[in-house]
């Protein structure tokens, strides 16, 4: 039985892309939606749609002995772009996916087209494209790479844009444009997006928060909560911490909402 599990823009996405990779039509399927797609301000904060598509177990067919078989031509096809949308488009309903045909898979020179991208350059038009959207026209993009971790450094007028609040429109620019690498790329990509070495500057700040938070928990021998924070910015505080023998740090809730604690031991 084959099967297999694929992220999209949306449902209807992922399941063009699954079925491509199968090699089959959508009445040879069945399908599991497993996360719908779901709709951010000019893509931040969005989430993939996710589906799982499995081959259904068909029966050898005989063929009549005067029945001509006649030979299968391929149509047309449509190349996808993936997630390069400026935006990504609402989720539609179940009912109108289900009346919408899926499109032709695509032909084999489309796909080894589509295989030959240069992942990082995708990437920075990713970018671009987001960067005009915020009527930022003068951004410029320098890459490093590392083994398999890759930097991007974004240099511009409106740096405090590109950053947002504590950091919060950066870390959802890079957790997309992570997004769309790794749809291109043969092997998985670590992106780190920076702006004027913003990720420095909120490291030192973080750790400097989280021996403060420490000695107030001690002080006051309560648990001392942060904000909710993407994992590597918990990490840090963590790590800062780890040294300390008179308190203990743990993560509570669940994404996007997941927040540190500081509890004091006794």
């Amino acid at each position: 039985m084959k099967q297999i599990t694929q992220l999209g823009a949306n449902v209807e996405e992922a399941l063009h892309l699954a079925l491509q990779k199968l090699g089959v039509t959508r009445e040879q399927v069945d399908v599991e939606v497993l996360q719908e797609g779901k709709k951010g301000f000019l893509g931040f904060g969005a989430k993939p749609a996710e589906v799982r598509v499995t081959v259904k177990e068909e029966e050898p067919k005989e063929i009549e002995q005067n029945e001509v078989v006649q030979p299968v031509q391929n149509e047309p096809v449509e190349t996808t772009e993936l997630i390069e949308k400026k935006t990504v488009e609402l989720v539609e309903s179940e009912e109108e996916q289900e009346s919408k045909q899926v499109e032709p898979v695509e032909t084999q020179n489309n796909v080894s087209k589509m295989q030959e991208e240069d992942p990082v350059e995708k990437a920075k038009q990713y970018i671009f494209n987001i960067a005009k959207e915020m009527d930022i026209h003068d951004l410029k993009i320098h890459s490093e790479y590392e083994g398999k971790r890759l930097l991007f450094k974004l240099e511009s007028e409106k740096a405090a844009l590109l950053i947002g609040k504590h950091g919060a429109t950066l870390n959802a620019l890079q957790q997309l444009t992570q997004l769309v690498i790794n749809n291109v790329a043969k092997t998985f990509i670590s992106l780190t997006l920076d702006v004027e070495n913003y990720r420095e500057r909120r490291q030192s700040t973080l750790e400097s928060l989280a021996d403060r938070m420490a000695d107030k928990a001690v002080r006051t021998g309560r648990k001392v909560a942060f904000e909710p924070m993407p994992s590597y910015e918990r990490k840090i505080i963590h790590n800062a911490l780890a040294n300390r023998i008179d308190i203990e740090t743990y993560s509570e809730g669940t994404e996007p909402n997941r927040y540190l604690v500081i509890e004091p031991l006794k």
